[in-house]
């Protein structure tokens, strides 16, 4: 028996390593997202820090913002390589939803953000928002002849002087989709038309609008309320003009968590989810650098902006919107993008 005991020692502790090893060796939590990456890093080190569990971000690229992860998403509907994609619009996780990439998931962290920006059976779920916003710069434009709408890219009056990011891609595709569900379909090409004709300029990210509307290149752009805060942030001549409130309303553009079917990691990504999803999250997101809008009430906006509950803004379906935006993307919009770059 002594002998037995002995020789039975070293395999119980070999176990007993194996099983605490395995105990410490979280499972990675592997997150898609087309937030950008500075804003995105803080909030995954925080859930780290608290969690013990490692994220593998995988952000997407500024130019093609949204799209290039959501194709990469359906290239892998068959083998998931993500369990969370941290989306920057609702449009793109309700086509996730249309083509069954998504899983319904209902957090106990939403408590408080509305219902309005969630989705009914749970597949995503919104949170910290953006506004679609005009940039102006103070000295290319008159105070008295400041644009106050969207629509007035094609103003005659501002010819040469507006300019907008690529609408195949990002928030600004989100935006495009939303005056077509807005304005109806003969008005909204209308309207693209006349910017075609108004001289607007197509460049290729929001933060290229940013940068070009700073150095007096273009005398306004339509922008996210992040780009317009680090435009004041850097002292650019800069003012931003929340649109169109005596009209359409401005685009209201939310955050959005997915959770990704037969993802690697179903459960890692939940406890992600509801980490996006707690008010202390979006406590985060607007006090720092993002400077987003919190869609629950109670919690300090970022400072210089409008809260949520005080804008007018575009009331939308999301679903509609997200299949508007595949007919648009495929076909009108395209063909405008190409003939206004010509």
């Amino acid at each position: 028996m002594p002998h037995r005991k002995f020789a039975m020692a070293p395999a119980f502790a070999a176990a007993l390593a194996f099983l605490s090893a395995s105990l410490g060796a979280a499972e990675p939590v592997v997150v898609y997202t087309s937030v950008d990456d500075v804003f995105a890093r803080p909030i995954v080190r925080a859930f780290e820090q608290q969690t013990g569990i490692p994220i593998r971000l995988v952000p997407d690229t500024e130019e093609t913002k949204s799209t290039g992860l959501l194709n990469r998403l359906l290239a892998e509907r068959k083998r998931p390589r993500a369990d969370v994609f941290w989306s920057g619009d609702p449009v793109r996780a309700a086509i996730l939803k249309q083509r069954g990439i998504s899983e319904a998931y209902r957090s106990v962290q939403a408590a408080g953000i509305p219902s309005s920006f969630v989705d009914p059976q749970f597949h995503w779920t919104g949170f910290s928002a953006r506004v679609r916003v005009l940039l102006v710069n103070t000295r290319r434009m008159q105070p008295d002849r400041t644009p106050r709408s969207v629509l007035e890219l094609a103003d005659p009056r501002y010819r040469d002087r507006g300019c907008i990011a690529n609408p195949l891609f990002g928030t600004t595709s989100m935006h495009a989709a939303a005056l077509f569900q807005a304005l109806g379909d003969a008005k909204a090409r209308d309207f693209f038309e006349g910017m075609r004709n108004n001289g607007v300029r197509v460049l290729s990210s929001n933060g290229e609008v940013r940068r070009a509307v700073g150095a007096g290149e273009c005398g306004f752009g339509v922008v996210d309320t992040d780009d317009a805060a680090e435009a004041v942030r850097d002292g650019l001549p800069v003012e931003v003009s929340y649109p169109d409130q005596d009209g359409i309303g401005a685009v209201l553009v939310p955050n959005a968590a997915v959770l990704i079917k037969d993802g690697p990691n179903p459960p890692g990504g939940r406890r992600f989810i509801d980490f996006l999803l707690s008010a202390e999250t979006e406590a985060a997101l607007a006090s720092g650098d993002a400077a987003q809008l919190p869609l629950r009430t109670g919690i300090p906006g970022p400072p210089g902006m409008v809260p949520v509950s005080t804008l007018k803004t575009m009331k939308l379906d999301y679903s509609l919107l997200a299949s508007q935006l595949e007919t648009l993307s495929r076909g009108f919009l395209k063909a405008w993008v190409d003939s206004a770059r010509r």
